[in-house]
């Protein structure tokens, strides 16, 4: 860190060698995108460091629309569509120069990069490339050159007359939290209270079964603790206490703390974080602990960084808040250097705004934001993010959002147009302080590999997944155990010569050899009835996850639509919603890269919270309501605008055009879980305002819970505050485009193959997504294919295309 002690509160200023540059307007621009281009992906597969083992380019297509018209062209001058090889090949055409690029977005998953690319008329492409966790900015910037392939253009000679253009650059990647599950990050020292050094080991009483499923919670013997981020060495205890009443009942022991600090760093950590009991109340000795540390490394000549955590969590809750300042020192701080990586090689090519992170909560800020760990958790909710769009653009309040990918199934709500949130997270089975929209995942994808189990001789399916090395057996990079991909190649729903666009062979002989030597061999069936017993299984699991989401919550599907992304979902999505009474079932042509797009569509939005401590008795006298009120709930968020201004100031953003919403966390008396509630006033400035916050609350909690449960006799408590400020960026519109005929053109049907479903082989019509119209229906048994998703539609069912480009599923 070039010798700065950098505690938790640094402005972007404080960020040695990194400089602050202007930023875009924050003017509200939107963006039309009357076209896509969905393209496949330069997919360079490795294994380990090694070397490229096997290299396909994953192609793609395009599609115009022009005053609703659909035409096959470039994204900047007019093309002819040629048909041919089961995909479409754009002819002609180099990027314009009275057109330029608005938006990047980019969402850096595990195994691959999706890269999203909206020009100055909302056109827009889509790119793929693999993660490169060493550098993650070799795979954005191949993701890059792999979308504007697809626009015919050269990124690596254009970049520097594109990316001076660009307004926004949004970056949202599981780097961070990859760092924490495979345990790689910094060599960390913590100093805490004295008494308290061995809080990582006998951990909160819910971290203890936090992440179990059901089974293990009720047999203890099954439990095996974390093994802790930081060992007990280099845990340090020192005397000195404040008490709740934020008064010092005992002094700092200064000495210990010189020692401790002496300790940690013959010890060679490479940061130290600090957690002391209500720090966040009163910060005095925690202030005092980061000056002793600077000075003893002074005087020892090294340094490192020291993190606070009334700074970067200033909530009750030890256990949550020591875990998140170990987090933003272990994986957060170094992830951010990943992140100066990609911007230093987009600002080598003339792009001149700083990069912009999408956070946890949803929001998105610049990368030097102080409190980056907020961005940890932020790979799987893009897709969540696209659909809160979607909603807000369509007027649809309340989505059930599925993305089922190679590894797992994301599930998460929208409710009145907005995600559901929760403050506290449990990632690795530790709980962190951090404000994130709530996703609910199990174990199901198309990488899993499928087994039978010695013991009860019936079929397994996962946890371990094939993931993209070595992939599927029908990949042929030395996978012998078949997956569920490979049941659905053999079942005739993957057409083994379209896979991603077509550049990706599927080796359909290899996979159902696999299939019967190792599963329907083993229980003396046959492999295509094997096969679809596999694909009823993984949809009865992601249904049933469904299910458990909605009615665990008291909510009805009755009461929902849901949508399908991810580049498995339009493939499972008729199994997994069977018998589930939506209000209706919708996939998109872009799927497998909806998360980029939810990138794109995100607003500039800083998150803060504070805990404080209000009780308003049932019958309470209005003197005493705004008392409360003015004391600590105007004071608090008082605090908080303050922070949020210095932030916005540090990041170049106008604080005058913020949006700014207050957040009260209320809960009746007695009771251990709060709601969220938006207060309906800025501040309480008569007993009348605390009454509308109240009622605000009421009304939001027989939402949540049955109306019988209400329970004003025991009054109320208000033991936390926030705030949201957000300015607008520019981001995309989907149009809604005018209806055609039912019937799809004769250009849309590609010809017909079987499908193995019910128990028996089916006839079904094959469709090119990219050529189907608004209004075109299309009956059951068929399959839609993209280069990047393949849509099934079984027997007795039907799709129909919207005027926002939605497939809807009858």
């Amino acid at each position: 860190m070039n010798g700065n002690i950098v505690v938790s509160d640094c402005q972007a200023s404080d960020l040695p060698d990194r400089t602050m540059d202007s930023v875009p307007p924050c003017r509200k621009v939107e963006v039309s995108l009357p076209s896509v281009a969905v393209a496949g992906s330069r997919c360079t597969l490795t294994f380990g460091k090694g070397s490229p083992i096997k290299q396909q380019r994953v192609g793609g297509y395009h599609r115009s629309q022009r005053n609703g018209v659909a035409c096959c062209s470039n994204a900047y001058s007019q093309g002819e569509a040629v048909r041919g090889g089961g995909r479409f090949a754009v002819n002609g055409g180099q990027m314009g120069s009275d057109k330029r690029v608005q938006i990047i977005a980019s969402d850096a998953g595990g195994t691959m990069t999706d890269m999203m690319v909206v020009d100055s008329e909302g056109n827009f492409t889509i790119g793929k490339a693999a993660t490169t966790p060493e550098d993650q900015s070799v795979g954005f910037w191949e993701s890059l050159i792999d979308a504007f392939e697809y626009w015919d253009t050269d990124f690596q000679e254009e970049a520097g007359r594109i990316l001076p253009g660009v307004e926004a650059v949004v970056y949202s990647g599981t780097s961070m939290m990859n760092t924490l599950l495979t345990a790689t990050g910094r060599k960390v020292g913590v100093i805490t209270q004295r008494g308290d050094e061995d809080v990582f080991l006998h951990e909160r009483s819910r971290q203890t079964w936090a992440g179990y499923p059901y089974q293990d919670i009720l047999h203890h013997v099954t439990h095996r603790h974390n093994r802790p981020l930081v060992p007990k060495r280099l845990v340090k205890g020192v005397t000195g206490r404040i008490d709740m009443f934020t008064m010092e009942a005992i002094p700092l022991y200064e000495d210990e703390v010189r020692r401790s600090v002496e300790e940690l760093l013959d010890e060679g950590v490479d940061a130290i974080a600090v957690c002391l009991l209500y720090s966040y109340m009163n910060p005095a000795h925690e202030l005092r602990v980061a000056e002793i540390a600077s000075e003893v490394m002074k005087k020892r000549g090294r340094e490192v960084p020291v993190y606070l955590s009334h700074k970067l969590a200033p909530i009750m809750r030890e256990q949550g808040r020591l875990n998140t300042v170990v987090l933003h020192a272990y994986a957060a701080e170094p992830g951010r250097e990943q992140l100066f990586r990609i911007e230093e090689k987009l600002k080598g090519s003339g792009y001149r705004y700083p990069l912009q992170i999408v956070l946890s909560h949803g929001g998105l800020t610049d990368i030097r934001y102080p409190r980056i760990h907020e961005a940890c958790f932020s790979g799987p909710i893009g897709g969540l993010l696209g659909a809160r769009y979607l909603a807000q653009e369509m007027g649809t309040g309340n989505w059930v959002c599925t993305d089922m990918g190679g590894t797992s199934f994301d599930v998460g709500l929208i409710m009145g147009g907005e995600p559901m949130m929760e403050r506290e997270v449990v990632i690795t089975r530790r709980i962190y302080n951090i404000p994130t929209l709530l996703m609910d995942t199990i174990g199901a994808g198309t990488g899993m590999y499928v087994t039978i189990d010695p013991i009860t001789n019936r079929i397994k399916i996962g946890p371990e997944s094939a993931g993209a090395e070595p992939g599927p057996v029908c990949y042929e990079m030395g996978n012998e155990v078949p997956t569920v991909m490979d049941c659905c190649l053999i079942m005739g729903i993957l057409n083994p010569d379209n896979y991603l666009g077509g550049k990706l062979k599927l080796n359909k002989e290899l996979a159902l050899n696999a299939i019967k030597e190792k599963c329907a061999d083993v229980l003396h069936v046959d492999p295509y009835y094997l096969a679809e017993g596999v694909y009823r299984l993984i949809n009865s699991s992601m249904r049933e996850h469904i299910r458990a989401v909605l009615y665990a919550r008291g909510f009805s599907p009755a009461d929902y639509h849901l949508l399908s992304y991810g580049g498995a979902g339009p493939m499972h999505v008729a199994g997994y919603t069977e018998g589930l009474p939506f209000k209706g079932v919708a996939t998109l042509p872009w799927a497998a890269a909806f998360s980029s797009f939810g990138c794109a569509a995100v607003d500039i939005s800083h998150r803060y919270q504070k805990s404080t401590g209000v009780i308003i008795p049932d019958g309470a006298e209005d003197s005493w309501k705004l008392m409360m009120g003015q004391m600590m709930l105007n004071a608090g968020w008082e605090e908080l605008e303050k922070l949020a201004a210095a932030d916005f100031a540090a990041e170049g953003l106008p604080w005058e055009e913020a949006r700014v919403q207050q957040i009260a966390y209320v809960r009746y008396g007695g009771q251990m879980e709060d709601l969220q509630v938006v207060s309906p006033v800025a501040r309480i400035n008569s007993p009348e305002d605390m009454d509308r916050l109240i009622a605000t609350f009421e009304d939001l909690y027989e939402k949540v819970y049955a109306g019988v449960a209400k329970h004003p006799q025991a009054g109320y408590q208000i033991m936390e505050l926030g705030l949201t400020a957000t300015v607008p960026k520019v981001k995309p519109r989907l149009p809604r485009l005018p209806l055609e005929g039912k019937e799809p053109a004769k250009e849309a049907i590609k010809g017909e193959r079987e499908v193995y479903i019910n128990g028996r082989w089916h006839r079904a019509t094959i469709y090119d997504m990219d050529t189907l119209r608004p209004g075109n229906e299309i009956e059951g048994i068929a399959v839609v294919e993209a280069p990047a998703t393949t849509f099934f539609i079984p027997p007795a069912r039907r799709a129909r295309m919207d005027e926002w480009s939605l497939l809807w599923l009858g």
